[in-house]
């Protein structure tokens, strides 16, 4: 690439909205000091819940118009962490949101009808070769996306990471699709996650300021759907000095995210590291120097 940073981060996402969520500071920190950053989309998230009562009409089973709603949601929200290289896989409306459910455990399972477009079904090693000229392109050294579990268990999350983790694979050959550019070798490789012990933290708050409605179900004191043990942990990631502009790319995901509930105010009552310290396995690479915690500071760090 001519004229690219010479640090570059990609990060695939599920929906719109997942990647503020999970990295929204680290990604705005990252732009700020001169760093590449690419985030790549799987789907628009038509089958998300909508927060906004003037726009319930957007549903799947109304006018299903939420996908392309979100679309522009997201490029608000990227133009608040100042992303400015987004792509949906594949082009936008090549796979559709999956939908899912909740089981009783806790997670997330798929739902009992999907569409026969869903990235669910997508085939993983077209939707794989989609990614695989992404990464050619922009040749990043560190890749960010899920775990095996998605996170709690959405079939898009799921989905998601075994198309990153096999794209990147693709990518390195040098035989595989010659017509796509030349191969690249991603050094590290991240999947994002929750400590859980912060989740712990929080939730523990939540419960003795009355509220059993935000994560309904959640013990602070015993398992967890969500979250990693904190010596699973290898990364953590302080860009509390861009929590302001995570906090706008999450306003900007008006459908799917309220910031004045419950949980925003107390992240805010408890202090900024709730939402700005952002934290990652490493799953490829060599971890670079650690901090006073063990864990690195900077998913470059060692490159």
């Amino acid at each position: 690439m001519t004229d690219s940073p010479a640090q570059r981060l990609l990060l695939v996402h599920a929906h719109p909205d997942d990647e503020s969520i999970g990295q929204g500071a680290t990604m705005a920190k990252y732009v700020a000091e001169g760093r590449g950053v690419t985030l790549v989309t799987c789907t628009a998230g038509e089958m998300g819940e909508i927060l906004v009562p003037e726009l319930e009409h957007l549903a799947a089973d109304q006018d299903d118009g939420l996908g392309e709603h979100r679309r522009g949601e997201l490029a608000d929200a990227m133009a608040e962490l100042g992303v400015t290289d987004h792509r949906f896989l594949g082009g936008f409306g090549r796979y559709r949101d999956s939908g899912m459910k909740w089981h009783a455990d806790g997670h997330a399972v798929p739902a009992d009808t999907i569409h026969d477009n869903a990235f669910w079904y997508a085939d993983l090693t077209e939707a794989a070769t989609h990614l695989v000229e992404v990464i050619r392109e922009v040749r990043p050294q560190v890749l960010v996306t899920y775990d095996e579990f998605g996170g709690y268990g959405h079939p898009d999350h799921i989905q998601a990471h075994r198309v990153a983790m096999y794209a990147a694979q693709l990518a390195a050959v040098p035989t595989y699709r010659r017509d796509l550019g030349e191969a690249w070798e991603i050094a590290k490789v991240y999947w994002g996650t929750l400590a859980q012990s912060r989740l712990r933290e929080g939730l523990r708050a939540l419960r003795e300021a009355g509220d059993e409605t935000t994560f309904e179900g959640m013990d602070p004191d015993g398992p967890l759907p969500m979250g990693s043990p904190d010596a699973d942990i290898t990364a953590e990631v302080d860009a509390t000095d861009h929590i302001d502009h995570k906090m706008a790319a999450l306003r900007a995901h008006a459908t799917q995210i309220t910031t004045d509930g419950p949980f925003f105010a107390l992240s805010n009552n408890i202090g900024s590291k709730a939402l700005g310290v952002e934290h990652f396995r490493i799953v490829k690479g060599t971890p670079g120097p650690a901090g006073e915690n063990g864990w690195e500071t900077d998913l470059f760090a060692g490159l």
